[in-house]
């Protein structure tokens, strides 16, 4: 009970972001689909990102598993959309604590996005391309068009975002 409710009051905070379009995928709230657009001034700028929030039965004290849908070329996730964030994690792996909740992971997400962490990969090569071929990076980040990319149709989420 105290999780559904925790849930809603999140979900309301989440409709006053205007970086995110985030919303349950059904009644429970045991899934939620986000939109986010690519920041502008990095290889995403102008993209549209689908990202999937699983909310465990135990949540908020243990964090949802998030992964990317719309494929990106990215050190920190890797083909399948895991992510590689400390905060996505209990400790001692992670971060995580019950205070963190679905808007702060979605700022984290779109943070990453900005200034990946190529010292902590999920994918070793692209971690390397960053570092030492950043030009290479980015042409490779450009070109990797999301399946999705334009073809959201009349999602009221993704037009608050364009």
């Amino acid at each position: 009970m105290q999780r559904m409710k925790r849930l809603k009051r999140e979900y309301e905070n989440l409709e006053q972001n205007e970086q995110v379009s985030c919303r349950p995928t059904n009644d429970n709230m045991d899934t939620f689909r986000a939109i986010i657009m690519g920041p502008s001034e990095t290889p995403y700028s102008g993209r549209i990102y689908e990202i999937l929030l699983n909310i465990p039965e135990k949540y908020p004290y243990e964090p949802p598993r998030v992964n990317f849908i719309t494929p990106i070329y990215h050190p920190n996730i890797d083909p399948t959309g895991r992510i590689c964030m400390d905060l996505l994690n209990i400790p001692p792996k992670g971060s995580w604590t019950p205070v963190i909740g679905l808007r702060n992971i979605l700022q984290s997400i779109m943070c990453l996005l900005m200034n990946p962490n190529p010292d902590d990969p999920l994918m070793p090569e692209i971690a390397q391309e960053f570092k030492y071929n950043r030009e290479l990076f980015e042409r490779k980040a450009r070109m990797l068009e999301p399946e999705k990319n334009g073809t959201w149709g009349d999602d009221p989420g993704v037009r608050r975002l364009i």
